[in-house]
């Protein structure tokens, strides 16, 4: 995940997606409005800094709180396990905000007709909201 400018100076910031990990909740190149010192709860999709590699930052959901911080995992678990199962509990310190929005431009190549813009107009910008159930099936696990 990408992030656009230096440290946020404002509660709100955009970043984007990178990579597979949170598919299907998100896609490569999704630009995210990110909600920076919101306080994070289970099941929320969260902007976090890698523990391992601080200068990255990743996005993953929430799953619960641990000893240590936060348990984060991806949404798509057949995606490589760069989340809690590869390094751990993540420090709370190291969340920095909630993801409110996604935003899908229209991808490259595709037609420009009047059914795709129509759809797209419809789809493009959705909340992405923390999913309880989700939670409690990726803690099953």
């Amino acid at each position: 995940m990408t992030e656009r400018g230096p440290e946020p100076l404002l509660p709100f910031g955009i970043a984007e997606v990178t990579g597979p990990s949170m598919v299907p909740t998100l896609h490569h190149g999704d630009r995210l409005l990110v909600h920076y010192g919101a306080p994070p709860r289970p099941g929320a999709v969260v902007v976090l800094r890698h523990p391992l590699q601080q200068d990255l930052l990743i996005v993953k959901r929430l799953v619960e709180r641990r000893d240590g911080g936060w348990w984060v995992l991806g949404d798509n678990q057949a995606a490589e396990a760069v989340d809690s199962r590869s390094f751990g509990a993540v420090p709370s310190e190291l969340v920095l905000g909630r993801v409110r929005a996604r935003y899908r431009g229209i991808r490259p190549g595709r037609q420009r007709s009047v059914g795709v813009v129509l759809a797209w107009l419809l789809s493009a910008v959705r909340p992405v909201l923390a999913d309880r159930s989700v939670s409690r099936r990726l803690r099953a696990r």
